[in-house]
């Protein structure tokens, strides 16, 4: 039996396979990746290295095995046809007998168009017969943590989610929740709604940039429209700028503001607090 991990040298798939080293031996671990001279650690540390590629689903047929477990992490080219490419995983696994396929998908209360692609991968996934897992990752700390050059830029987190809550969590976090779903047993076909322990308002990250870095940081709430002109402006692309406004959006009527235990469960502990995901944004910017 090997569990594998699609996506394993992005920013969540090096965290699961972290900690899957943690759990198993590493030899029982297969990271499968694009580019195998980004996976050189991971293979030095004796995980098993497969090449494949999302938008070619010849290089999915015959990698995996019967009694494999797969987690199949969603991929992050909101431009392509990520249904098409989810479902080249999808038909492998159905093809080998694996014994489970788990699937990073997004809140069942989420609406906007991010959640269009996820919906219907979870769809191909139950018509495949294949015994799943459904992980509907709420969001990242780091969706937020990451965008500090722009934040300190202007001195103020820009969105149009209103006071919306936001219950997020760390990477690490969601990775733990997929470990624990890897290595044990009685997740078959499951959905799972996962959560950080507390939510927050952007005027609360704010205030917390602030406190932590001693600058003044405000949270400048506008408009959907103010917004798509900001990020056109800047560069994006009109189709992911009209996501990421969605996304606000929803998270203005409370779409991600949470519920129940879930990810404390499966990841045996507290989520990581705001406070802290800010105090390691900071420490890594300072390094």
């Amino acid at each position: 039996m090997s569990v594998f991990v699609t996506g394993a040298t992005g920013h969540l798939g090096r965290h699961v396979v972290e900690q899957l080293l943690e759990r198993v031996p590493a030899g029982q671990i297969t990271a499968v990746v694009r580019d195998e001279a980004k996976a050189a650690g991971l293979a030095a540390r004796g995980v098993r290295i497969a090449v494949a590629d999302y938008n070619a689903p010849e290089t999915f047929e015959g990698l995996f095995g019967a009694g494999d477990k797969v987690l199949l992490i969603s991929s992050s080219e909101v431009a392509a046809d990520r249904v098409a490419q989810h479902r080249a995983v999808v038909d492998a696994a159905r093809a080998a007998g694996v014994a489970l396929l788990a699937y990073t998908s997004a809140p069942g209360s989420l609406t906007a168009a991010l959640a269009d692609d996820h919906r219907a991968t979870e769809r191909a996934v139950l018509d495949s017969g294949v015994p799943y897992v459904f992980l509907r990752n709420g969001w990242y700390h780091e969706n937020y943590t990451e965008q500090l050059a722009t934040v300190f830029e202007h001195n103020a987190v820009v969105a149009a989610a209103g006071d919306g809550r936001i219950a997020a969590a760390a990477r690490a976090d969601y990775a733990a929740a997929a470990v624990t779903v890897l290595t044990g047993e009685g997740h078959e076909n499951t959905t799972y709604e996962l959560f950080g322990d507390t939510a927050w308002t952007l005027g609360e990250y704010a205030a917390e940039l602030s406190a932590q870095s001693g600058r003044e940081i405000g949270y400048n709430a506008v408009s959907p429209e103010v917004l798509t002109g900001i990020l056109v402006g800047a560069g994006l692309p009109e189709g992911f700028v009209k996501i990421l406004v969605g996304a606000d959006l929803s998270i203005e009527k409370g779409e991600l503001a949470g519920g129940g235990n879930d990810l404390s469960r499966l990841a045996g502990r507290p989520t990581t607090p705001l406070a802290d995901a800010v105090a390691d944004a900071l420490k890594t910017r300072e390094n």
